[in-house]
């Protein structure tokens, strides 16, 4: 068995570092789904995506994929992720970070604004974030989310795709084929005959 090269064992240990991180800031989160399902599969499933779907192994893009809401959603402060990670990774979770104290209106429309704009490695980790929450609209929307919310959300998402594309062409063919998966809208019910006839 040949030995760990230094450097990548370093690098296995601060991702290890980052995902036992994310785990502990997220342990009491849940999803929206039906199924409440643990909040850490979110990040995991953007460091899956950008390992297994994009062939990134950057490791400080796939460290900001694991803690890239743990600012936004948990008590994690940008200090704190700066003295613990250093400062390249807490920028790309700063890039990826919207701020809470803002409408949801108005935080959804900055990232459209703000995608074209943002660092590589930041648009590769809000490409994977954009994949990971269509698929999980997709199979397990949120349990209050009718089809046509479901549905926004798909466009919304494209709308901020559109503005990172050039960055990495696989995961942008990776999101279009699942945002071709997206809810088909029912059409509306004609109205029921009254059964009166009208007058001649």
């Amino acid at each position: 068995m040949s030995a760990v090269p230094a450097a990548r064992k370093g690098d296995l240990a601060l991702l290890l570092r980052a995902l036992a991180f994310a785990a502990h800031k997220h342990r009491d989160q849940r999803r929206k789904d039906a199924q409440a399902s643990p909040y850490i599969n979110h990040p995991i499933a953007l460091a899956n995506v950008l390992a297994r779907e994009g062939r990134i192994y950057d490791v400080d893009v796939l460290c900001a994929a694991l803690l890239h809401d743990t600012v936004e959603d948990t008590r994690t402060t940008p200090r704190e992720l700066r003295r613990v990670f250093g400062q390249k990774i807490a920028r790309i979770v700063a890039e990826v970070t919207d701020d809470k104290s803002l409408s949801k209106a108005k935080r959804k429309a900055l990232q459209i604004q703000h995608a074209r704009h943002i660092s590589p490695q930041a648009k590769l980790v809000k490409l994977a974030d954009k994949i990971s929450n269509v698929r999980d609209v997709a199979r397990r929307p949120p349990a209050t989310w009718e089809r046509s919310r479901q549905r926004e959300y798909f466009d919304w998402a494209k709308r901020v795709v559109d503005r990172l594309r050039g960055v990495n062409p696989k995961l942008e063919s990776v999101f279009d084929a699942a945002y071709a998966r997206r809810p088909r809208l029912r059409p509306k019910a004609a109205p029921a005959a009254s059964g009166k006839k009208r007058k001649a």
